[in-house]
């Protein structure tokens, strides 16, 4: 059943009663909608009995002012409209509803600080398909399920009260405010009540990837050692067995706190460390020293062990890959991008928050220190690795997610390895977007919540 994309017009007070629906002769015929008896309409979670009015010549559809007030539409909206026979239902939308940690309302032109320019992306890019969005935050949620106070643009971003969305899009970059019993409670109540979907719902630690994705074989080939980090005797082992392994702070994000270990000649060892300004060295005369040393950190951190690789090099420095992978209209993983990211002169993560510098995939295959045998088919092997780990993700981890920022290295002997799955890919603004131009990555998350919502 196919969604269609109308004009809505608000009519001026006293021309049209709030529960009538003027809409064209044309359209409710393509829709098979009855004119003849009583159906519901449905805006997100926002009901209301109305009856249709036919009129020959209208492409829209006319509402009262009351009408759109009740459903927080501004003037001049477009929307899709599609008929639900089996329960009499006339259906506007569909509404997206964007989770955000935090907004500032005392500066109107930036309320969303770093990620301001992607919300305008996407409500752009919402506009044009007629789509509804809005955002808001933990602290926009109220007792009632039925609604929120959210941000929406229409000749400027303003505050307003909204209804509960078909799809919700969870863009928190905080473990603790989406563990928030606010917010947990309101996503159970929108799921259960209005049939809404939510994606992207929560955080992925290490640990529970590398345990996750270790119970499917056919991923076996991708997966470094990895455990949790215990106490001095797994330390131990993973020296003995790899001459280089990370600790990785489980819920970790932009390489912060990564400390490299690797054996020195006559039983010494070296760590460094990611830090803000640069890498920090520090060499142990012997293992149980070093561990003496993190035992400390060790309180406060909980680490991942990993074998260490040899990356390839681009320029002397190594590299590694940022997968974004997504869901497409039809609901399939879908490979949206993959860039290189090489590392700082003065550090050994790519992060670019560490000095990292962004680089296209072919320039980095090019530049490399591969043979051009395995050059040759490195682009398709890595889209692969990434598509299979996303559907390993599914099928391992019960949470839905819409996409994923999938890091995966390449070794000096062409092997590829997963270093990092990440649910909250980054949107902040150092991304250059050019004027009204949509990134495929934005039009992507518009594709999926069209396919969760049925328009």
């Amino acid at each position: 059943m196919h969604s269609k994309k109308i004009k809505v017009q608000i009519m001026n007070p006293g021309l049209l009663e709030d529960d009538c629906l003027v809409l064209g002769e044309l359209l409710i015929k393509q829709l098979k909608i009855p004119t003849n008896h009583p159906l519901q309409l449905s805006f997100g979670s926002f009901r209301h009995n109305v009856k249709v009015i036919p009129l020959s010549r209208l492409d829209g559809i006319r509402i009262s002012q009351g009408l759109a007030k009740s459903m927080a539409l501004p003037a001049r909206s477009t929307l899709r409209i599609i008929y639900r026979p089996h329960s009499s239902t006339i259906q506007l939308g569909p509404i997206i509803g964007v989770l955000i940690s935090k907004d500032y309302p005392d500066t109107p032109g930036r309320p969303f600080g770093p990620i301001t320019l992607f919300c305008r992306e996407l409500t752009n890019a919402c506009q044009r398909q007629g789509i509804f969005v809005y955002f808001f935050t933990p602290s926009h949620i109220g007792s009632n399920s039925s609604k929120v106070t959210g941000w929406i643009y229409a000749d400027g971003w303003r505050k307003t009260d909204l209804p509960a969305a078909n799809v919700f899009y969870n863009r928190l970059t905080s473990r603790k405010l989406e563990n928030k019993p606010s917010v947990q409670h309101f996503m159970k109540e929108v799921k259960s009540l209005y049939g809404s979907h939510y994606f992207n719902e929560k955080f992925l630690d290490k640990t529970e990837v590398f345990d996750a994705l270790g119970r499917a074989p056919s991923l076996s080939g991708y997966m470094p050692e990895s455990h949790l980090f215990r106490n001095y005797a797994m330390l131990k082992s993973m020296c003995s067995r790899h001459p280089i392994v990370f600790l990785k702070p489980i819920k970790g994000s932009l390489g912060k706190g990564i400390i490299r270990i690797s054996r020195l000649e006559g039983g010494a060892y070296q760590t460094l460390t990611a830090q803000v300004g640069g890498t920090q060295k520090q060499n142990y005369a012997s293992l149980t020293k070093l561990f003496t040393a993190l035992s400390g950190k060790m309180k406060s951190t909980r680490y991942q062990i990993q074998q260490g690789l040899h990356l390839m090099l681009v320029d002397r420095r190594p590299v590694d890959f940022r997968a974004l992978v997504q869901k497409n209209r039809l609901g399939k993983w879908n490979v949206t991008s993959v860039v290189a990211r090489i590392a700082g002169s003065q550090h050994f993560v790519s992060n670019l928050a560490r000095g990292g510098s962004l680089c296209t995939l072919k320039d980095a295959i090019s530049r490399s220190t591969l043979s051009p045998k395995m050059k040759s088919k490195l682009s398709v092997r890595l889209k692969k690795a990434a598509l299979d780990i996303a559907l390993g993700i599914d099928e391992q981890i019960p949470a839905h997610f819409g996409e994923l920022g999938i890091d995966l290295a390449v070794d000096q002997h062409g092997r590829i390895w997963l270093l990092e799955v990440n649910s909250k890919p980054s949107k902040n603004d150092n991304t250059p977007i050019g004027g009204s131009k949509i990134r495929p990555s934005v039009k992507q998350v518009i594709e999926y919540s069209r396919f969760l919502s049925g328009f």
